[in-house]
C-alpha cells in the first residue's frame, strides 16, 4: 500500500464531514489535504485508543519526534510521507503540526476547563491551527484568511463538544466550562450520569448559541477575494452548522445518543456550496 492510499483509506474510513469537502478539491490540494487529515486522525487516535495514559504520552512523543523528522526530510510513516510533498507547497510550518500533537497531549493530562478562555486555548491547538493549515491548502491568498480560519475552527471544534458530550462523559471527559456549568446549576456528576433535563437545555441552548456566534463572526471574517478558494471549509461550515441545528430541534438529547447526518445529506450541502455558493 502506498503512502497515498493509505491516508485516503485513513480519512473514507473516518466517515467525517471534511471527506466530503475534501471530493471538490484539484488533486494536489485534495492529496495534500488528505494527507493532513489522516495526520490528525493519527494522533487524535492515540487518546481516543490507548487506555494507559502513560503510553499513549509515548505514542505522542513518538509523533514529536517523527514530525521533526519529516521536516529533517525522512519521515516513516506513510500519514508524513504522503503529506511531505505539500508541506513546502502550501507552507505548512513544523509549530502547527507540534500545536496539533500538543492539543492531544492536553487531554491526557486534563478532562475538565474552568472557563471559556482556558477552553479556547485547547480548542485553538486541535481545531484553530487545524483551520489555518487547511486554509493554506486549499489556496489562501489573504492574510486575514488566518483569522477566519482560526474562528471556524473554534465553531467546529464546539460544534463537536456539544454532540459529544454523552461520549465524553463515558470516559470522564466533560469539556463544558465549569463556571457555565455552575450557572445553570448542573452538576458534573448530572453529565457523567447523562442525566438529561431543563437546565441542561438551558446550559445546552447558551453554547449553540455562542457557536452560532462564531460561524457568523467567521464568515464575516472571510476576505472576498479567498471565499473561491476557501470553498471546502464553507462546505464543512453547512455540514456542522446543520448538524448543531438538528441538535437543537432534538432538544439536545446528546446524552444518551449520537446525532449525526447522512452521508447523503452531508454530500447534499457540500454539493450545494460547490455549485451555488449557498450555505
Amino acid at each position: 500500500m502506498t503512502p497515498q492510499q493509505y491516508v485516503q483509506e485513513k480519512a473514507a474510513a473516518s466517515g467525517s464531514s471534511f471527506y466530503y469537502a475534501f471530493l471538490f478539491l484539484p488533486a494536489p490540494r485534495r492529496a495534500a489535504i488528505t494527507a493532513f487529515y489522516a495526520f490528525c486522525r493519527e494522533v487524535d487516535d492515540v487518546v481516543d485508543q490507548v487506555s494507559e495514559p502513560a503510553v499513549a504520552a509515548q505514542k505522542l512523543a513518538w509523533w514529536h519526534r517523527e514530525v521533526a523528522q519529516a521536516y529533517a526530510g525522512q519521515p516513516s510513516h506513510p500519514a508524513l510521507q504522503a503529506l511531505a510533498p505539500g508541506i513546502a507547497a502550501y507552507g505548512i510550518t513544523e509549530d502547527c503540526l507540534h500545536a496539533v500533537i500538543e492539543g492531544c497531549e492536553m487531554d491526557l493530562q486534563q478532562t475538565r476547563y474552568l472557563d471559556f478562555p482556558g477552553l479556547s486555548a485547547y480548542c485553538h491547538k486541535v481545531a484553530g491551527v487545524v483551520g489555518e493549515v487547511s486554509a493554506r491548502i486549499f489556496g489562501q491568498s489573504q492574510p486575514d484568511t488566518t483569522a477566519y480560519a482560526h474562528r471556524l475552527g473554534l465553531a467546529f471544534q464546539l460544534t463537536n463538544i456539544i454532540r459529544d458530550v454523552g461520549e465524553d462523559a463515558r470516559l470522564g471527559r466533560i469539556y463544558l466550562p465549569i463556571d457555565e456549568l455552575q450557572r445553570f446549576d448542573v452538576r458534573a456528576s448530572d453529565i457523567l450520569q447523562r442525566q438529561h433535563s431543563e437546565r441542561f437545555v438551558a446550559l445546552m441552548r447558551f453554547q449553540a448559541e455562542r457557536a452560532h456566534a462564531l460561524y457568523d463572526e467567521a464568515l464575516h471574517l472571510l476576505p472576498a477575494a479567498d471565499r473561491r478558494a476557501q470553498k471546502p471549509g464553507l462546505m464543512m461550515a453547512s455540514i456542522y452548522r446543520t448538524l448543531l441545528r438538528e441538535i437543537e430541534r432534538e432538544q439536545f438529547a446528546v446524552l444518551n445518543q449520537r446525532i449525526a447526518l447522512t452521508p447523503l445529506r452531508k454530500f447534499w450541502l457540500a454539493w450545494r456550496v460547490q455549485a451555488l455558493g449557498r450555505l
